[in-house]
């Protein structure tokens, strides 16, 4: 192919982000597209074949088989769902070709510089869907039925569906060209650098971002976007790539909100059933996000099916169920997944008086096969305090109409805060394992960090736990027991507390 750069190993063609910009890789084909997305795919109904690829842009990207099944299967709601119109929804699959993407490949830059929640993935996909069915007569079937996907290995959720918004619509009435116009406009788009304010023209607008950066407070708002005054037209200001509108992916299970919390912590294993796979993949998100700065680091699928390849894996009784949230809208999963020990059976939402209708907690024995009603199936008891002045404080907003990113950031704000007590003992105690500043020099040997002693660092939250920085009541010390959570917990934690003491 005469675009194709002359090197050997077609992985050595970009090398990380910060070459990405330069002359030399900027005229590489396709670089700066596969900086932020593998592939465009086009899935349609064909009578004989049911969901097929139509179109996977750029052409010579190589997805195996079993990546396009997945893609064509995870890019439609099952027939249950009902979706007419236009509908948008998230998936995650497990890669199986063992390959980067044909131009690109991460030297690692991006995800030393971002919060582990943004890390580019390595071994997944996640994939971002605008499905439209709408009536045709033209079509034997009688419906128009097609989803425009973008691929990519970053969970900006909140960017690729906004794109999706622009480019989607665009794309059902003019087909192909319209397409490979976007793709070549993306193609002409700034690495994806944290910290920096970037402008992504498409299609005639310019969407404003910042990927956050490490170095960023927790919590803290969005920094200020700049250089807006030279853009015209005025850029379409995003002030998140990935947050969810928290508190409308919640409204149904608002007051269970710290069991919910306590089983993200855990990665115990949870089923997410819901009426359309928008409500199933937003919920998973949104659960995944519940422990952040920590990134969730079991398995998650935001929307899955019975055609997944691994659904055998997943729904076998013979050993117990992994640790991972899958968020489904078959039925048949009430059967096949009877055995996990937390399942969330939502509906649509539903009202009393001002106030959304709260699900209630049921036992495991209560979830039928037919005609199960929403709730939170499970016997787990929780060990901290449901937080009755959040709950009154969010409920109140609703009654004064309060915006919902408001409330978005007065949950978030709490979810984050509930995190921190629990990981600053933590912290405080590694901290204490490293030895002293002054003990390291060249001529001697190289301190022994002492090693982590479970019961020393119970025996430590009597002065130093959660209940200096949590108003939060309840049985930490039980919760900081439960299930052999600390080899998790240091995994997660791994590179938090760095050099030595002073």
């Amino acid at each position: 192919m005469e675009l194709m750069c002359s090197c050997d190993d077609p992985r050595r063609r970009v090398r990380g982000y910060s070459d990405v910009s330069s002359p030399t890789s900027s005229r590489l084909p396709w670089a700066r597209f596969s900086a932020w997305l593998e592939c465009v795919c086009v899935v349609t109904f064909d009578l004989e074949l049911g969901q097929a690829m139509e179109l996977v842009y750029p052409h010579d990207l190589r997805l195996t088989d079993k990546e396009k099944t997945s893609i064509c299967y995870l890019s439609f709601p099952d027939s249950y769902s009902g979706c007419l119109g236009d509908t948008q929804f998230s998936f995650r699959l497990r890669q199986t070709g063992g390959q980067w993407s044909t131009w690109f490949v991460e030297d690692g830059t991006y995800n030393r510089e971002v919060p582990v929640a943004l890390q580019k993935e390595t071994a997944h996909y996640f994939g971002y869907v605008y499905f439209r069915q709408v009536k045709d007569s033209s079509v034997k079937r009688g419906y128009f039925q097609k989803s425009l996907v973008l691929v990519s290995r970053f969970p900006f959720v909140k960017l690729f569906h906004s794109l999706l918004q622009l480019i989607a619509p665009e794309y059902f009435d003019k087909l192909e060209p319209c397409l490979e116009a976007v793709c070549n406009e993306i193609d002409q788009w700034p690495a994806p650098v944290p910290g920096q304010t970037l402008n992504l023209p498409v299609m005639g607008v310019v969407i404003q971002v910042r990927i956050p950066c490490k170095s960023d407070t927790p919590g803290s708002s969005p920094q200020r976007q700049l250089n807006q005054e030279n853009l015209l037209p005025a850029p379409f200001v995003l002030p998140s790539v990935q947050e969810l509108d928290l508190f409308r992916c919640f409204q149904p299970v608002l007051i269970h909100i710290q069991m919910l919390w306590e089983l993200m912590l855990l990665g115990e294993p949870v089923v997410v059933m819901a009426p359309s796979p928008t409500i199933s993949s937003e919920t998973v998100l949104a659960l995944t996000s519940c422990i952040a700065p920590l990134k969730y680091c079991c398995d998650y699928r935001p929307y899955f099916t019975i055609h997944d390849n691994e659904f055998k894996e997943y729904t076998t009784r013979t050993q117990a169920p992994p640790n991972i949230i899958l968020g489904v809208t078959n039925p048949f999963f009430i059967k096949t997944l009877q055995q996990w020990p937390h399942i969330i059976r939502l509906g649509e939402l539903k009202m009393s008086g001002d106030l959304p209708k709260q699900v209630k907690v049921k036992k495991l024995t209560k979830l039928k096969t037919l005609d199960t009603k929403p709730g939170i199936y499970t016997s787990y008891k929780t060990f901290l305090h449901k937080d009755k002045t959040l709950i009154k404080r969010l409920l109140k907003g609703i009654q004064r109409k309060r915006p919902s990113e408001v409330q978005s950031a007065l949950l978030r704000r709490h979810l984050l805060e509930l995190t921190q007590s629990f990981i600053i003992p933590l912290e405080r105690y590694l901290a204490s394992l490293m030895p002293l500043q002054r003990a390291i020099t060249p001529w001697k040997n190289p301190p022994q960090v002492r090693p982590f002693r479970q019961e020393e660092f119970f025996k430590s939250l009597e002065h130093a736990g959660p209940q200096l920085t949590s108003t939060q009541k309840g049985d930490w010390l039980s919760f900081y027991r439960y299930g052999g959570v600390f080899s998790d917990l240091l995994t997660l934690m791994a590179g938090t507390v760095k050099g030595t003491k002073k």
